[in-house]
C-alpha cells in the first residue's frame, strides 16, 4: 500500500495567515494592558507625592488644622478669648504656665484629651497632633 500524500498549499498559507492575525491580535491586548498599567503605576506614584496623600505636616498645615479644630475655643491667637473659650475657661496656649509644659504632655493633652477638650488622636491622626505642639510653641508670649 503506498501512502498518498496531499499538499494543499493554498489551505496551508491561510491557516497560518489565521494564526498570524491571532497572534498580532493578542500581541495588541498585551500591549494595551501594559501601557494601562503603567498609566496606573504613574497616577499613584503622583497621588503619593501630591497634596492629597500628604503624610508630613507642615506649619501651614498645622495653621489650618488650628484654626479649623482649636481657634472655635482658643482663638486664633491661642488666648482663649472667645465665647467658647470663656465659658469652658481655657488656658491661653501663650501662657508660661502653657509654654511650660513638655512636648509630650501637650501632645498627651491633644491626643487623649482633657477636662472638657475632646481627643483628637484618631480624627487627626499621631502626626498633625504633633505638627499643633509645634504650632502651639509659636504662639508663645
Amino acid at each position: 500500500m503506498k501512502a498518498v500524500v496531499i499538499f494543499l498549499p493554498k489551505f496551508q498559507g491561510a491557516l497560518t495567515e489565521r494564526k498570524t492575525k491571532e497572534t498580532m491580535r493578542l500581541k495588541g491586548e498585551f500591549v494595551k494592558r501594559t501601557v494601562a498599567l503603567a498609566a496606573l503605576a504613574c497616577v499613584a506614584a503622583l497621588l503619593s507625592t501630591s497634596g492629597i496623600a500628604k503624610t508630613t505636616w507642615g506649619p501651614a498645615d498645622a495653621a489650618a488644622t488650628f484654626k479649623s479644630k482649636c481657634a472655635a475655643c482658643h482663638g486664633a491667637d491661642g488666648s482663649g478669648d472667645t465665647t467658647v473659650g470663656k465659658n469652658l475657661k481655657v488656658k491661653d496656649l501663650r501662657s508660661a504656665e502653657v509654654q511650660g509644659l513638655s512636648d509630650d504632655q501637650l501632645y498627651e493633652i491633644i491626643a487623649k484629651g482633657k477636662g472638657k477638650m475632646p481627643p483628637y488622636e484618631k480624627a487627626l491622626g499621631a502626626d498633625t497632633c504633633k505638627s499643633l505642639v509645634a504650632f502651639i510653641r509659636s504662639l508663645k508670649k
